[in-house]
């Protein structure tokens, strides 16, 4: 045992343990740490009631609904779709799959104001969508959370994917010979299995929908109380020099945002330690 842990990290293609993890930590502070302590020691410039009055007011309120709201049901329905695409991309062949699968990248590399213009066309009153439905869907917040889930459906499928490939199907098979249907099957063998990827895929996909912008500003309309996200909140008052009022906003987003995540972790986390137990 010794001797071939001697030998690993003598021939270990990258360096040391101390030295990687020095340059890991390194990296994150520059890219991540940093900028972030930035924004909480603008925001300590402020007293306790500056910072309530700057991040309380009716309308940063309703921002955050809608944000939160929004992120979080673009997140649930791409988590339930993103899981049958995915699906269908794994367990079938079918003509033109690859193109399918290509498609599934494009909210990727298309720029978000161009897939915000896009949607907008489309769903706005004289849209070729739009103009079918009773009811508006541009310069809503549905035209928010339509937004929303365009910009998510990929992380759940990406991540749910690669789970999907490796799962066992003689798993399958003898739980169809024990008698098990295919609702079953799912239920009680497959889907623990891809649980823990789904949630990171409902992770990724609702801190995408938290910070987005691009893609929201032309489709939202951004009228005060109603369809005005966080993220344009703190871009209007940056245009107002109101720097440490921005980054109060986004202070609290940022930290709203890391307990939700966190939480999500933790359970991602017990999904897989039931899934061993049961293993």
């Amino acid at each position: 045992m010794f001797l071939r842990k001697t030998l690993l990290k003598r021939h270990s293609v990258l360096p040391g343990f101390d030295l990687a993890l020095g340059f890991a930590l390194l990296y994150i502070s520059l890219i991540v740490l940093i900028p972030l302590s930035a924004a909480f020691l603008k925001t300590f410039t402020l007293t306790w009631q500056q910072f309530l009055d700057a991040t309380t007011t009716p309308r940063v309120m309703a921002s955050y609904r809608l944000t939160f709201g929004a992120s979080f049901l673009a997140a649930l329905i791409n988590a339930v779709f993103g899981l049958i695409v995915a699906w269908v991309l794994v367990r079938y062949k079918f003509p033109f799959k690859r193109l399918i699968d290509a498609l599934v990248d494009l909210p990727f590399a298309l720029p978000t104001a161009v897939a915000g213009i896009a949607l907008t066309a489309i769903w706005a009153g004289n849209g070729s969508l739009g103009q079918h439905l009773p009811f508006k869907v541009s310069y809503t917040p549905l035209g928010v959370w339509i937004a929303l889930v365009f910009i998510g459906l990929p992380f759940v499928v990406r991540t749910v994917q690669p789970v999907l490939e490796d799962v066992n199907r003689e798993l399958e098979e003898a739980a169809a010979t024990l008698g098990a249907n295919r609702a079953q099957t799912f239920r009680h063998v497959v889907f623990p299995i891809v649980m823990p990827a789904l949630l990171t895929g409902f992770a990724l996909a609702f801190a995408r929908a938290l910070g987005e912008y691009g893609s929201v500003i032309f489709i939202a309309g951004n009228m005060p109380m109603v369809s005005e996200i966080t993220p344009l909140l703190i871009i209007t008052k940056l245009e107002q020099y109101d720097y440490a009022g921005a980054t109060a906003i986004a202070v609290v987003m940022l930290v709203a945002a890391f307990g939700l995540l966190l939480l999500i972790n933790l359970l991602q986390s017990w999904a897989r330690r039931r899934q061993g137990g049961l293993a």
